[in-house]
């Protein structure tokens, strides 16, 4: 089982809080939509054989993209591996690019599922951030996507936004229930050093809530997502049942797969590659560049993604992947956390409760090897 992932960098505006890599430069989108299809000529080999389950649009702003080059990639990719098991195939949108029209062409190039950026419902705040539509378009995009036939959507939602928490976030959250958004993937506000924020924040202009408004919106967008039914199944995700995030969730469950596009990554299970964060070197085909990862570390991926989630760490899966005594010595660092009750041992299982996840860090780190005790891998 594999994955596939097209990274189109462009926005035409650049948010506030962004730090992934982006380019304003619409002009080049020909070029890159070109690229994108030489380089799935060139790694055709990469995935060795694993049939992909799942493929993803992320960016960026993958709805800038017209639906003929996103059909075009799609059926270049599905003549170079197999997709014919595909279940999920995923495009993040901005609200204001899906009108009827696009929406329904997006279904026809063979889109089944929309990651929709609508980070609040405040204009307040929309426009502290710099977002390019209002509440009131994210609302109409919400309803176009599903009169035009799309059940499985996504939401991003963003709090720990300084001034609008309180009922700011409350009428974000009501109105991601009312329209009945099976998924909402809820990420709180990080200032990086070269997003707009950071600038700002530099300058003494910005500065992040303190800790205990952080936890206190943790847990109100805790308790209202669950109390509505739906499952906290990772720190930023929930879903109503079936609606978990395929795609995703392979990542956190080490899953294969293959990033194609500026700046994106891949994994083949023993090897993590990356290609050039620019448009323009990778169009003129700036090589990847790879690194090998040990058993150490692979041993703190596992970690590390596997209690970022409801399920946990599965101790039994952990000591048929590294072995008797990293197990046990896990068992032993875990004690503290777990008479702490933020660590839960239960069923072979060692978990954060979601309503914990917030401090999901700290014990992670806690568990991280430091020195190298791992062979390398040896197989893929």
């Amino acid at each position: 089982m594999a994955g596939i992932y097209f990274h189109i960098p462009f926005c035409k505006r650049i948010c506030a809080y962004c730090d992934f890599y982006r380019s304003a430069d619409l002009r080049r989108m020909d070029d890159l939509i070109g690229a994108l299809h030489r380089e799935l000529e060139a790694r055709r080999g990469y995935l060795a054989g694993e049939p992909v389950r799942t493929r993803y649009f992320g960016g960026g702003t993958p709805s800038l993209c017209s639906p003929e080059a996103i059909a075009g990639l799609l059926e270049h990719a599905a003549a170079l591996f197999d997709c014919s098991e595909a279940d999920e195939t995923t495009l993040e949108a901005n609200p204001d690019d899906l009108n009827p029209v696009y929406l329904e062409a997006l279904r026809r190039a063979g889109i089944d599922r929309l990651s929709i950026g609508i980070q609040s419902f405040d204009d307040g705040c929309l426009r502290l951030m710099n977002r390019r539509h209002t509440a009131a378009q994210a609302t109409e995009a919400l309803r176009r996507a599903r009169e035009a036939g799309f059940d499985n959507i996504s939401a991003d939602l963003i709090f720990g936004v300084p001034g609008f928490g309180g009922d700011s976030l409350r009428r974000s959250l009501d109105g991601l229930l009312a329209l009945d958004v099976p998924h909402i993937s809820a990420y709180h506000l990080t200032i990086e050093p070269g997003t707009a924020f950071g600038r700002r924040a530099a300058r003494g202009e910005f500065a992040p809530v303190d800790e205990a408004v952080s936890e206190e919106e943790f847990a109100r967008v805790h308790d209202v997502l669950t109390a509505a039914g739906y499952e906290h199944y990772e720190v930023s995700n929930f879903a109503r049942p079936g609606y978990r995030a395929r795609h995703n969730a392979a990542y956190w469950h080490s899953v294969p797969y293959l990033g194609i596009g500026p700046a994106a990554h891949s994994f083949d299970g023993c090897e993590r590659h990356w290609n050039v964060a620019s448009v323009e070197a990778y169009i003129a085909g700036a090589p990847a560049e790879a690194e090998q990862l040990s058993l150490r570390d692979r041993y703190n991926e596992y970690v590390m993604t596997r209690l970022r989630t409801a399920e946990g760490i599965c101790l039994e899966e952990l000591e048929r992947l590294f072995g008797a005594e990293r197990r046990e010595r896990l068992l032993r660092e875990a004690v503290r956390w777990t008479e702490s009750g933020v660590l839960a041992a239960a069923s072979g299982h060692l978990r954060i409760p979601p309503a914990r996840m917030l401090v999901s860090d700290a014990v992670i780190e806690s568990f991280f090897e430091t020195e190298q005790d791992g062979a390398e891998c040896a197989t893929k």
